[in-house]
């Protein structure tokens, strides 16, 4: 019972982390302007993460390494190096935007102006990556992130019409906004499910939690379930917003047009909900993105690292996240809007793909670190295809940006 329960407390973190700022910017405008026509991305996307997530638990248990260890060793010291500096730099912005989406959700709860916010929402993060313990910070921020279903429900209380819903997502169409933002809003979309955070985060969590060859069927079990799951809540977003913004020729310019479904379903009560939801899960991505950061640093440079590891031993890796935390902070600052700099994020996140997931295909190919646990064919063949894909939106993110003045 103990093993089953600790099984379904990973798949809720699973979930309550799959839905960051990223995801509810992009499946906001995504239902706004093209109803369900993004569906097929977002269903694209959770295949790749669950897949290359995967591959990534299966090498941190069974080799006690974390995904960014191994690529130094694999791909040697200046591949690596450029691995390092790219992740690094998608990693703090999105950090960045992860805080000001912090900000944002407390904005929409008490009207205090966001920018007063950020400060806070600084320190409470690092004062929870200092003190809080690995498994409680996750299973609290993941369950509560759960609250997002009440868009799902949402869903059931208006006025849906399920058959146009289905006919937007089975054929889609650029719905008058012509193809290049479709395609802006695809690869933004695909970006947010596939962040490279996540499998930094999600491999050196398995570190962290001493995984061995014993915990892969948890593993797997637990990203089988809990990413669909972070999928489908993900697709609630999409959908809400092509039921109520869609019709009014709205745009989502802050998280209050993305709430903006909920609280017409259910007023003060759904606007509370959809405030805690937004603030869980932009407080959780902000605690995974200052981690993966200092994660991606510390098993470059081989220093000690990890939560579990007391701030004196690991003075580096703390250094290192009290730094990332500091420069996302710094960031919002300049009064950059939180929103277009998610928006930027994605775009930056999506030419950066490739540098994070083919080094994981490399390794989970190499019997010297896995023996015989490495990738079988079905699993390389669809590794390959999805790296493709990848390969793809990274070429396309940079002109589809400039071509249509992100997707305007």
């Amino acid at each position: 019972m103990k093993k089953l329960l600790a099984a379904t407390l990973g798949i809720l973190s699973a979930v309550g982390g799959f839905v960051d700022i990223g995801d509810l910017v992009a499946a906001g405008q995504a239902g706004a302007r093209f109803g369900m026509a993004h569906t097929w991305v977002l269903l694209l996307g959770v295949v790749a993460i669950c897949a290359y997530a995967d591959m990534a638990g299966r090498i941190a248990a069974i080799t006690g390494r974390a995904v960014f260890d191994l690529i130094r060793e694999r791909l040697g010291a200046r591949v690596a190096l450029v691995n390092l500096a790219a992740s690094y730099l998608v990693t703090v912005i999105t950090l960045s935007a992860e805080l000001g989406g912090v900000a944002l959700a407390l904005r929409l709860a008490t009207g205090v102006p966001y920018l007063l916010w950020v400060p806070l929402a600084g320190a409470a993060v690092w004062l929870v990556l200092w003190r809080m313990r690995f498994p409680l910070m996750e299973r609290v921020f993941g369950l509560a992130g759960l609250a997002l279903v009440i868009f799902a429900v949402a869903l059931f209380w208006l006025p849906t019409d399920w058959a146009a819903l289905g006919r937007s997502a089975v054929a889609p169409s650029e719905a008058g906004q012509g193809w290049g933002a479709y395609w802006f809003i695809a690869v933004a979309l695909f970006a947010s499910t596939v962040s490279p955070y996540e499998i930094f985060f999600f491999s050196s969590g398995g570190v962290e939690e001493r995984w061995s060859p014993a915990d892969l069927a948890d593993a797997r079990f637990s990203v089988l379930v809990g990413f669909p799951i972070g999928g489908f809540l993900a697709l609630s977003l999409i959908a809400t917003a092509a039921v109520v913004l869609r019709p009014a020729g709205l745009s989502v310019e802050s998280l209050d047009e993305v709430a903006q479904p909920v609280v017409l379903a259910f007023g003060a009560v759904g606007l509370a909900v959809a405030a805690l939801a937004f603030f869980a899960v932009t407080f959780g991505a902000a605690l995974e993105t200052g981690l993966s950061a200092a994660y991606a640093a510390a098993q470059y440079f081989g220093w000690q690292w990890g939560k579990r590891v007391s701030p004196r031993e690991a003075a580096r890796f703390h250094t290192v996240l009290l730094v990332s935390v500091l420069l996302g902070v710094l960031l919002l600052f300049t009064t950059v809007d939180p929103v277009a700099l998610t928006e930027y994020m994605l775009i930056i996140s999506a030419v950066a793909l490739p540098l994070t997931y083919l080094p994981i295909l490399i390794v989970a190919n190499d019997r010297t670190y896995l023996g015989d646990r490495v990738n079988g064919r079905a699993l390389n063949l669809l590794g390959a295809v999805l790296l493709l894909v990848i390969l793809a939106a990274s070429i396309a993110a940079v002109p589809l940006a400039i071509g249509t003045r992100m997707g305007q």
